[in-house]
């Protein structure tokens, strides 16, 4: 559903990584984990098609993609409602009862029932991801991608948003790309997990075959430690 081959990004004459080379089937969930500003997001922006790679290709088996900005990326002068018939009549061509019975449903799905007329101000943060799920889901995807879906959220917020993910890829029979920096989500959510550091791109495995890697730089990142290769060389 989702193949990666050499796939890199050059800005201003510096590789953010090099050689992302990944095969992810369809209906299959993995976590991409890795420092911060080492280019996770940019990986994710290159598979949705929003910045060309320097080099390498990227081959999706569907054009129907959503995605989950890290930040939401929501239209704060839109009501929730309005935020999910946008994206429907943009990509969709639905509009009228059809559309707002669609916005009802979806809304209803990630617990957001009755807030139809709300402005995402007026939410909380887990409730804006909430909304940014629903608009992400409401084109009926067959690929998801969530760019740090947990981001700024608290430990129980941040495991309801999971479990709302988690539920929503069995109803919607999708396949999932999750870039995120929380081990315990990146075990709840993928199937597979892999690591993007210092320009370069691993597959780790299985969580419980990451949680045994003797590999140096998994291990540090998923176990937090000061010293390793991920920090030899910083002060």
């Amino acid at each position: 559903m989702i193949d990666l081959q050499g796939l890199g990004k050059n800005f201003d004459g510096r590789w953010i990584f090099r050689n992302a080379t990944l095969n992810i089937a369809p209906l299959e969930s993995v976590a991409v984990i890795g420092p911060s500003g080492g280019g996770k997001s940019t990986l994710l922006k290159m598979i949705a098609g929003l910045i060309p790679p320097s080099e390498g290709t990227c081959r999706l088996g569907s054009k129907n993609v959503g995605m989950l900005f890290q930040k939401n990326a929501l239209f704060d002068s839109f009501t929730c409602e309005e935020n999910l018939l946008f994206p429907l009549k943009e990509r969709k061509g639905i509009i009228g009862a059809e559309a707002k019975a669609k916005a009802d449903h979806f809304l209803a799905a990630v617990g957001l029932h009755g807030s139809q007329k709300l402005y995402p101000d007026e939410l909380s943060g887990g409730m804006q991801k909430r909304l940014g799920i629903a608009r992400a889901l409401i084109v009926e995807p067959e690929i998801i991608l969530y760019d740090d879906p947990t981001a700024g959220l608290d430990p129980i917020t941040s495991r309801s948003i999971i479990d709302l993910i988690r539920k929503l890829r069995k109803d919607t029979k999708s396949t999932l790309l999750t870039v995120t920096n929380d081990m315990q989500r990146a075990y709840q959510i993928g199937d597979r997990i892999c690591l993007l550091a210092q320009g370069r791109f691993k597959i780790g495995g299985t969580p419980s075959e990451v949680q045994a890697t003797e590999d140096p730089e998994l291990r540090q990142f998923i176990y937090g430690l000061k010293q390793g290769p991920l920090t030899s060389g910083l002060g």
